[in-house]
């Protein structure tokens, strides 16, 4: 469990709308009572289609609480500048982490999860595991 600091979270899209609907889920199934910091990033700076390293960043600065910060990402290029983004080692705040998991079911199950209070590593691991939800 953390100090008391939730673990922010950033979805990555290409689409804006898309980003911010499922931030919109995530936030509302997590529960009305919380305030789980989670920050949408999706399309391009002029509203089109694509990722924005600036975007990203900035996302992830917002919700920083010092709990750490997962991103979650739609497609292979989002993966591909978050990638990047972290390698450059000072765009992003410390602790964030690249978590492999579905996009909306793991924004969802991360949500929730840091809601709880729990650290990244929980987080992660709880959004990792959604690609195991069955839906037959």
């Amino acid at each position: 469990m953390s100090d008391g600091k939730l673990v922010g979270i950033v979805l990555v899209s290409h689409s804006a709308a898309v980003a911010a609907s499922v931030a919109d889920l995530a936030k509302g199934l997590a529960g009305a009572g919380t305030s789980v910091p989670v920050a949408p990033a999706g399309g391009t700076e002029d509203g089109g289609l694509g990722t924005s390293s600036e975007l990203i960043a900035a996302a992830a600065a917002s919700v920083d609480r010092g709990a750490g910060v997962a991103v979650l990402t739609d497609l292979g290029s989002a993966v591909l500048t978050v990638k990047a983004l972290l390698a450059e080692g000072d765009e992003l705040p410390a602790n964030t982490r690249l978590v492999d998991a579905p996009f909306v079911e793991g924004a969802v199950a991360a949500a929730v999860t840091a809601a709880t209070g729990a650290d990244l590593a929980a987080v992660e691991a709880a959004a990792a595991e959604a690609y195991a939800y069955r839906k037959v």
